[in-house]
């Protein structure tokens, strides 16, 4: 077992909310750094950190705002904890680089939850890269005039980078892998995530975000096909 504690960043202008998480999260282990807006924690966002969980609703920053600066910089996951729960602002969450959102009042097991496995994932998806053979590249996937690249969770179109949250870069390598099998909602948040579904609507956003930065349209789809009624696959 690997005894590195995994540094998460807390932002939240609320008191009461930040020391709840905080003794909550080193109950469980991890390493907590605490800010109190938006912009204190793009100005603590580091390589080290592991994992971040933003307050949307911020003062001087939002975590909207503090979200997107901090992907241009780093890949680690990003929790949005919102009182907005609309799709919209899923959409804008997930838009901006969020890996999970989760609104409040939250649960604190289904926050754990989300935690544990947005940072197994990554660990996961750490070690099979650390464990690739030098002499072969197996880093890149082809699929019609897309390639994904595995180091970088990155996809280049027509020489130009789309750069993918990593759930977003994980539910897209998972449909190449498979294609033509057609994945319901709740197989593929069992296939990223490896746990049963939590009865939201996160992977439609997911799916939705996905198509917009590839430019693929829901009617007429060049890579993820709707299934009705059934799921997403790719052909």
């Amino acid at each position: 077992m690997n005894t590195k504690k995994a540094k998460i960043l807390v932002a939240d202008d609320e008191k009461d909310i930040r020391d709840i998480l905080n003794l909550l999260l080193i109950g469980e282990g991890y390493e907590v750094i605490l800010a109190e807006n938006g912009q204190q924690a793009v100005d603590l966002c580091n390589e080290n950190i592991d994992l971040y969980i933003l307050d949307v609703n911020m003062p001087i920053m939002t975590g909207f705002i503090a979200g997107a600066e901090i992907r241009k910089k780093y890949l680690a996951p990003i929790i949005f904890l919102t009182a907005y729960t609309s799709e919209s602002d899923k959409v804008m969450g997930f838009s901006v680089g969020a890996d999970d959102y989760i609104a409040k009042p939250f649960s604190n097991m289904e926050l754990l939850l989300k935690i544990k496995a947005l940072l197994r994932r990554v660990k996961q998806y750490s070690n099979i890269n650390n464990n690739e053979e030098p002499k072969k590249d197996t880093s890149k996937i082809l699929y019609k005039d897309l390639t994904l690249d595995l180091n970088s969770q990155s996809v280049i179109k027509n020489q130009d980078v789309i750069v993918l949250t990593y759930t977003e870069f994980k539910i897209l390598e998972l449909f190449i892998n498979h294609p033509k099998k057609i994945y319901s909602l709740e197989n593929i948040y069992q296939s990223i995530w490896e746990e049963d579904a939590i009865g939201d609507t996160t992977i439609m956003v997911h799916i939705k975000n996905l198509r917009k930065k590839l430019g693929d349209s829901s009617k007429n789809p060049k890579y993820i096909k709707t299934a009705w009624g059934k799921g997403y696959y790719v052909d």
